[in-house]
């Protein structure tokens, strides 16, 4: 196997269900070229008992990107971490973080905190398996248990198993009484716990989630941590990654355009309506449009460029072509147009 030269993960974008799929994955890429991308989250039943290619698919312009996965057995994620080292992926990935009751059901997400060991089995099985990295994603701690020192004995006996990489989402998780999207926003973040466990953790690689907007901020999380992960506001506003390249990389190579970006896009989707088909069973158009709804946020006509990629009669049309007749209509808005707009709201 040749050792590929991967980006360090100084940037990266992270792991969202129902909307970090291929499709948005691709359209990143377009804006940002070293930044790691991850999966949503894979659980290991979907890939013993679902379709191997709906899961683990990508497009090989994604690297570096990761997989990530979501179980509680050492067995399952050892298996399931080969499969995703055979499909390509540059990491594996532990979720340790969400909160949801679907995954609490299952036993794993953020209640592994609770159980160090088992994580540490986890991920010992799992690198005995592959020779790409294993990593883990995990929150600061778990309901009213949420105090530095427990998150600091769950890192540490993990990695005792071998785990280098900590992905810390600075909240704690509130696993009753809070929505997955509640607990995203109402637990206070506490970087400083990051802070911390890189300094007395030095050998390990400590990468900070949580409420991350700017690059100012970045800039700032960087003084202390060895990398930053962006979550919402990468979704939201993606052309936001368009300097990530140049700040956080070296990589002085032109950024896209937005227009650039939406031409680079087109033929993808052509060719994914080809192999899948357009409606019914198939992709739909909106499957990959829908990623792209941000891209002129900020922008005199992003509403109007937002309206024309939600308009379901073109969608269900097909044509990808939708993508310039969005950005010629929002050539047309004026400055007036958008203050009326703004004051409307």
């Amino acid at each position: 196997m040749t050792t590929k030269v991967l980006p360090p993960r100084r940037v990266s974008v992270a792991p969202m269900l129902d909307w970090s799929d291929r499709h948005c994955r691709q359209f990143h890429r377009h804006i940002t070229r070293h930044t790691w991308l991850y999966t949503e989250m894979v659980t290991t039943g979907s890939l013993f008992h679902g379709d191997l290619q709906r899961h683990l698919e990508f497009n090989p312009g994604e690297h570096p990107v990761a997989l990530q996965l979501g179980g509680s057995e050492p067995a399952d994620l050892a298996h399931c971490a080969k499969l995703g080292e055979e499909w390509g992926y540059d990491e594996i990935n532990l979720n340790c973080g969400c909160p949801s009751e679907r995954v609490q059901k299952g036993a794993f997400g953020a209640c592994l905190m609770a159980e160090p060991l088992l994580v540490a089995d986890c991920v010992k099985a799992m690198k005995d398996a592959v020779s790409i990295d294993v990593t883990v994603k995990h929150r600061i701690g778990i309901n009213d248990v949420d105090s530095y020192e427990f998150m600091r004995d769950f890192v540490g006996q993990v990695a005792d198993a071998g785990c280098k990489t900590f992905i810390v989402h600075a909240r704690t998780a509130i696993l009753k009484g809070l929505s997955p999207r509640e607990n995203r926003e109402i637990p206070p973040l506490k970087y400083d716990y990051a802070y911390r466990l890189k300094r007395e953790f030095p050998e390990l690689e400590i990468i900070l989630n949580g409420g991350i907007k700017t690059t100012a901020e970045m800039q700032q999380h960087l003084q202390h941590v060895d990398g930053v992960m962006i979550g919402r506001e990468a979704y939201h506003n993606p052309y936001f990654m368009a300097d990530f390249d140049a700040l956080f990389y070296d990589d002085m190579t032109p950024v896209k355009t937005r227009e650039e970006i939406l031409h680079a896009m087109i033929p993808y989707i052509h060719r994914q309506l080809e192999l899948y088909g357009n409606g019914g069973k198939g992709l739909r158009l909106n499957s990959v449009i829908r990623h792209m709804l941000g891209l002129m946020m900020g922008l005199v006509g992003a509403r109007a460029f937002r309206q024309t990629l939600s308009d379901s009669k073109k969608l269900a049309s097909g044509n990808p072509d939708i993508l310039l007749e969005a950005f010629e209509r929002m050539q047309t808005v004026t400055a007036y147009d958008r203050s009326l707009e703004v004051s409307s709201q």
